[in-house]
């Protein structure tokens, strides 16, 4: 820039945004959503007074303490709704252990199936396909695709190391009943 001219403000934000998100991303602790936030925050209040600033080395400090002084000031202001009390509340907290477990006896109960079956279950259920668009996938008919599905669901509900695995272990697998699908003959 030629001495004497005075920048924009267009200019400074095109120049130093990338600075300005790097140090909000600092003060924000890596939230970059919140960091953004804080560097809009700022610049809007750099703008306001823009034409005031009269020394061009000082434009960083200024937008820098803006920025601090805005983050220090959102701290302050922000509704806390944890209080404490003498008191624990009874809901336990959710392990994200189990959540894991259940995904892998799902995974081993899938990996014992064939490989058409499982082909179907997962392009189905877990890529969350209609029938038509697994058919098409796989290069089978609909009929194919519903035969191996209800075929394959069934095996599974027949697994007993499946439901000896999504057993509680400190239960008895006996307390769980698996419901059993009543056959064509069973029909009344």
């Amino acid at each position: 820039m030629e001495a004497g001219k005075r920048m924009t403000f267009g200019e400074y934000v095109r120049t130093r945004g990338s600075v300005l998100l790097r140090s909000a991303l600092a003060l924000t602790g890596g939230n970059r959503a919140d960091a953004e936030d804080l560097v809009q925050a700022t610049l809007i209040k750099a703008y306001r007074s823009w034409d005031r600033i009269s020394d061009l080395a000082a434009v960083d400090t200024y937008v820098r303490r803006a920025m601090v002084n805005t983050h220090i000031s959102a701290w302050r202001q922000r509704k806390v709704d944890e209080y404490p009390t003498d008191e624990i509340p009874d809901q336990p907290a959710a392990d994200p252990a189990d959540e894991r477990d259940l995904q892998d006896v799902m995974r081993r109960a899938l990996d014992r199936l064939p490989r058409q079956m499982r082909a179907a279950v997962m392009l189905r259920y877990y890529d969350d396909m209609t029938e038509p668009q697994v058919a098409e996938a796989l290069g089978v008919t609909v009929g194919t695709v519903k035969s191996t599905v209800a075929r394959a669901v069934a095996k599974l509900r027949e697994d007993t190391s499946l439901r000896a695995d999504a057993v509680p272990h400190d239960c008895n697998p006996g307390d769980y009943p698996v419901p059993q699908q009543a056959r064509p003959a069973d029909r009344p």
